[in-house]
């Protein structure tokens, strides 16, 4: 699957099918835009096989703008907004997030607010795609080829759906090729469409191959068995309780062994480290890790951005060019695009064990280096620690006396390092004197739209050609970590709570640190700087103590060592743990076990008590939706398990306070675009009567 042509076709009027063509060579992608295409190239083996190809090019759209976090991440107990409020409303669920898209004009911040349609059409793309590769299949001659293709229609067919269902409940279910302009439709209900998806992802499940025949990134057997098991343990849930309860029994067993079947088969990566920090440039060998299970493809040829190239890096990251009066600037390489737009929640942090749990160490970036000396009678210089988090517990006393100096912005930061005895222009705790503190550091002065936050690295890249340039690093949309907390729950559910605890447990291990490891080391995906070719063939650019390869400087290299671009962007190479733990320098190994479904680790004890959640069944569903926040942070699916599991309205309220003051009951689905309703019609061709787009609607929209 290596390389990549564009094109586009209107299958129908309401459900067009955009195309991404992309077939096997040794360079990833190329694009030819084309409008060339008829459906009659679609009615012959060669545009059927195009096709098929072409359906890889559908999701990438879920990396390419807002909405990727905007419909995934916001509005949910781990993320609000930063002092960016673009997609303010589908996080506050205020009135701007309704069936009308959000304009200026009617309130929203700017233009690139997200509406209810985008991902409505674009799964519908998609879909309509599918539908032709289905219906004329019997064109493609090799028996062995035409069921790969098949497998593959039958996978993104069943995969969108689910991302319909998940986002809007029963929607319009199209099985066949639209003929000409279809403007009346039926909506289905939610058991047949949820139907629909586990009948489509049974049938990829069924032809896909096991091996990745296409290369990295190809739909396997086994990413048809995570999203089956994943659609079958939607089918059991909370969200589904008026209609499951014949479906129980034989869709959680058969979770579990698929689940069973997909770790046996794509075991875990040895450290969480190498799914996403140890990103070391395009193309490099971590993204095709056996772990991940799907992703969505991009390299750093530009003929194949197209429209949605990789926006990702943009979003986690603090705005820490402003907040920092220019002590930490921004750069190509260096630093990300610090567009504020993921701000983590008081929960979200405290979750994790903060000196056990590597994974939070391997998540978030704690320290950014001085690139730009603003005041040189300041005691600091090029390469020390410009901004701190210090991530430590609530419980913690060792700063409310200030020992240290006052934490703070520039102009108020008199914080001195207790170990390099440097000033540090910008210095922020979570807690102080029992208190989450952070929020209140931002620029804005209002703790509803703080821009200072400790951001999530996964989406970090150094490939970018320019400071606002896409990042060329594949996304991951499923990986077997997920699969092992779809194990647990459907377990869980099963009411096997031991059996689901030993399941966490083994996913927990992979987060300890090992014997020997520096817990003080960082790295993330900016690192692939050093192998950008931009940087690597000028001459300008330097490495601080020579040339050494990315591994040798990974084994070797200390963790103060800095790394430096040609815009002086300081990459320091550790964290904030000592400090943020204040535990003696060890090299031991940690443990995370858990012992016994009734004495949770203390973390979960404490966000357990704040959600008031009592009984065996329920103590161990929130602990697992904690564990997915452990394991799974950031990672485009928060939303839709919170309403799947009928736990959105009560951890959002607990714990993001921009979203609790409007969340009801009618957000646990998302509004029907009133696009989609506006186009439809009578039998007759008469326009629908405003009873009738009613009944199309959501309730409550």
């Amino acid at each position: 699957m290596k390389r990549y042509l564009y094109s586009l076709i209107c299958v129908a009027a309401l459900l067009p099918a955009t195309l991404a063509l992309h077939s096997c060579s040794d360079d990833f992608l190329y694009e030819e835009n084309t409008t060339a295409y008829t459906t009659q190239y679609f009615e012959t083996e060669e545009g059927l096989l195009s096709l098929a190809t072409a359906l890889y090019g559908n999701i990438r759209w879920h990396s390419g703008y807002e909405w990727a976090y905007g419909i995934t991440l916001y509005g949910t107990d781990e993320f609000t907004s930063g002092q960016d409020l673009t997609n303010e409303p589908w996080n506050t669920y205020d009135n701007r997030l309704n069936p009308v898209h959000a304009t200026p004009e009617t309130g929203a911040a700017n233009k690139n607010v997200s509406g209810p349609e985008e991902l409505w059409d674009q799964m519908y793309y998609g879909i309509s795609s599918a539908n032709l590769i289905i219906a004329k299949s019997s064109k493609i001659a090799n028996d062995d080829v035409r069921g790969k293709c098949l497998g593959e229609a039958y996978f993104l067919r069943g995969y969108n759906y689910y991302r319909l269902f998940a986002q809007y409940g029963g929607v319009v279910l199209q099985t066949q090729p639209a003929e000409g302009v279809v403007r009346n439709f039926t909506r289905a209900s939610e058991e047949e469409t949820l139907n629909l998806v586990i009948a489509d992802l049974q049938q990829a499940y069924d032809l896909l191959p096991a091996d990745r025949w296409r290369g990295i990134g190809t739909w396997t057997k086994y990413t048809a068995a995570h999203f089956l098991a994943k659609a079958l343990l939607f089918r059991c849930s909370e969200r589904n309780a008026g209609w499951n309860a014949q479906y129980i029994d034989a869709d959680l067993a058969k979770c579990v062994t698929l689940c069973d079947e997909v770790i046996a088969a794509c075991p875990l990566a040895p450290d969480y480290w190498d799914l996403y920090a140890r990103w070391t440039g395009v193309d490099c060998p971590n993204e095709g890790l056996p772990e991940i299970l799907m992703s969505i493809q991009h390299n750093s040829d530009a003929s194949t951005t197209g429209r949605f190239g990789n926006r990702t890096h943009s979003y986690f990251t603090p705005q820490f060019n402003t907040f920092s009066a220019g002590w930490v600037s921004r750069g190509a390489f260096i630093g990300g695009q610090d567009f504020q737009r993921c701000r983590p929640t008081e929960y979200n942090y405290a979750t994790y064990d903060n000196e056990n749990d590597s994974r939070l160490w391997k998540s978030f970036r704690t320290v950014y280096g001085v690139n730009n000396v603003r005041d040189a009678t300041k005691n600091t210089a090029l390469g020390e620690i410009g901004i701190i988090f210090i991530l430590n517990k609530k419980s913690d006393s060792r700063f409310n006396s200030k020992p240290y100096g006052e934490f703070g912005l520039p102009a108020s930061s008199t914080f001195i390092h207790p170990t390099t005895n440097k000033w540090i222009p910008c210095a922020f705790p979570l807690f102080l004197n029992g208190q989450y503190v952070l929020y209140n550091y931002g620029s804005s002065g209002s703790t509803a739209t703080s821009n200072v936050f400790c951001g999530l690295n996964k989406t970090q890249v150094g490939s970018r050609t320019a400071e606002g340039g896409d990042g060329h690093r594949d996304v991951t949309l499923a990986r077997t970590g997920e699969t092992f907390l779809v194990k647990a729950e459907a377990l869980a559910r099963q009411r096997k709570y031991a059996d689901a605890l030993a399941t966490v447990n083994i996913l927990r291990a992979r987060g300890e640190w090992k014997s020997g490891e520096d817990r003080e080391l960082y790295v993330d995906g900016s690192i692939g700087f050093l192998e950008n070719s931009l940087y690597t063939s000028n001459a300008s650019y330097s490495k601080n103590s020579g040339t050494f390869g990315y591994q040798d400087w990974f084994r070797n290299s200390h963790p103060g060592f800095p790394l430096t671009d040609a815009a002086g962007n300081q990459y320091l190479c550790k964290n904030s743990y000592y400090l943020s733990t204040g535990i003696a320098t060890t090299t031991a190994a940690s443990s995370l076990q858990v012992a016994a479904s009734g004495s949770l680790p203390t973390e979960d004890e404490a966000i357990l008590t704040t959600l008031g959640v009592s009984g065996e069944y329920d103590r161990m569903l929130h602990f697992i939706l904690n564990e997915r926040t452990r394991e799974l942070n950031g990672e485009w699916n928060r939303w839709e398990e919170l309403s799947r599991t009928g736990t959105l309205i009560k951890r959002t309220k607990a714990f993001n306070p921009e979203a609790a003051v409007n969340i009801a009951e009618k957000h646990t689905l998302r509004p029907i675009p009133q696009t989609f309703i506006d186009g439809l019609t009578q039998e007759d061709g008469s326009p629908l009567t405003p009873a009738q787009k009613a009944a199309l609607q959501n309730p409550g929209y």
